[in-house]
Parts: C-alpha cells; sequence; structure tokens
C-alpha cells in the first residue's frame, strides 16, 4: 500500500498531526495540491496553493508594513538627534544670558517649528538686561507650576491663561499647546516652555526624552553663563 493510500485510512487529526511533521510531503506528491480545495471567506473554494500565495502575500504585508514603521521611527529619531544637535550648537555659542535667549528663539522657530519661547530662572536678579528671565523663589506664580516642578517632569498641553500670562506675557492668548520644562539642578532652578498656536503640536501624549534632555542642553549652557556673571 502507498503512503497516499495509508493516509487515506487515517482518522483527520491523525493527518493533521503526519502533515505537521513532514511538511515536505507534497513535494513529492504535487498532483494532491492541484486536486485539494478549501473554503474561502467569499463562500468559493479556492485550491491549497491559491491559499498559500495568498497567506504568503499576506505575511508579505505584514512584514513590510513592521518594516516600514521602522524605518520611519529610525528617521524621526535621525531627525531629533539633528535638532538637538543645532541647540547644542546654538547654546554653545552664545557668550551672554542676551545671547542665549535670542539663539534658543531662532533654534526653536527654525528647528522645532514652535512660535514661542519663555524661560524663567528662580533667582535674584544679576546685573542683566533680562530682568524679565529671573522671578524670585517666593513668587506666587511659581504655584502655578507645582505639578512640573515637584516631579521634575515636562507637561505639554493647553495651559491655563495664568501660566500663559506668565510664561509668555501679552502672547499668552495666542498660546494653544505647549511644553512646559523643568530645569532643575544644584545650581539652577527654573522652567522653559516652548509654545505653539498649533493645539496638536505639544499633545499630552509627547514623549518626555528630548525635552528632558533640552532642558539639561540648555540649564547646563545657563549655569556657565550665570558663572561667567557673577565673576565679573
Amino acid at each position: 500500500m502507498n503512503e497516499t493510500a495509508q493516509i487515506s485510512s487515517l482518522s483527520e487529526a491523525e493527518v493533521v498531526e503526519y502533515l505537521g511533521r513532514h511538511p515536505e510531503f507534497f513535494h513529492s506528491h504535487l498532483d494532491l495540491l492541484e486536486r485539494m480545495w478549501i473554503p474561502h471567506p467569499s463562500g468559493d473554494a479556492i485550491s491549497l496553493i491559491a491559499k498559500q500565495l495568498e497567506l504568503f502575500r499576506v505575511k508579505h504585508q505584514e512584514q513590510e508594513n513592521q518594516l516600514n514603521a521602522l524605518i520611519d521611527i529610525a528617521r524621526e529619531n535621525d531627525a531629533a538627534f539633528s535638532r538637538m544637535h543645532e541647540l547644542t550648537l546654538a547654546m554653545l555659542e552664545a557668550n551672554s544670558l542676551e545671547e542665549a535667549v535670542a539663539n534658543l528663539t531662532d533654534v526653536m522657530a527654525e528647528c522645532f517649528i514652535t512660535d514661542f519661547v519663555a524661560v524663567k530662572i528662580v533667582g535674584a536678579c544679576p546685573d542683566s538686561p533680562l530682568s524679565n528671565l529671573f522671578v524670585a523663589a517666593d513668587d506666587a506664580n511659581l504655584k502655578l507650576f507645582n505639578q512640573e516642578m515637584t516631579t521634575n517632569q515636562p507637561k505639554c498641553g493647553r495651559p491655563t491663561l495664568a501660566q500663559a500670562r506668565f510664561l509668555f506675557g501679552d502672547a499668552a492668548v495666542e498660546v494653544k499647546s505647549c511644553a512646559i520644562i523643568p530645569m532643575a539642578f544644584t545650581q539652577l532652578d527654573g522652567l522653559l516652555a516652548i509654545g505653539s498656536r498649533d493645539e496638536g503640536r505639544f499633545h499630552y501624549s509627547l514623549g518626555s526624552l528630548f525635552l528632558t534632555q533640552m532642558s539639561e542642553i540648555v540649564g547646563t549652557r545657563l549655569i556657565s553663563l550665570l558663572s561667567q556673571l557673577s565673576r565679573q
């Protein structure tokens, strides 16, 4: 009795188990593939070969979609690292607080597509024309940012009008979304805020990694510039 005849006398479960152990069976029985038909969701029957091709196409499409998703993520990461590099260079090129704020505003607009930038440093105002950068430690407005400064975590979304007024002044009503980023260092406490007229620009679900790195870059350079001021 040949192998095909033996299989015909087996139970369905035994056939399934056998084929599972011998996936190469049909290599030597191609004529069976041509005669086999299986149900299709449309109601029509299709050949086993056609079904296999369909499954292969679906699997290939899924793998292609996964690959495209990974490529998109890689491109986004490359773009983010490039923007952070530009920010780092802009801050390093600043030789004063005035230049630091000007460079920060420029790079945020050009590389990060933002409309508004605000920096608030908690502490006494040194001899600097940018007195609006500094806020006293007991300023009541700082209570508006208790959550950010207590957790030391950036927060994205639409700011309250009181928050926007403190950070962005007369432009407060134009700010539809913003990222409020605490700067908490041994030598510096403060806030960095970047705002947009677009409600979706700084969505609450935006990740915090690059925002935290941004505060570290800006904060570290501000510490250096403030140290220079104190020595003058």
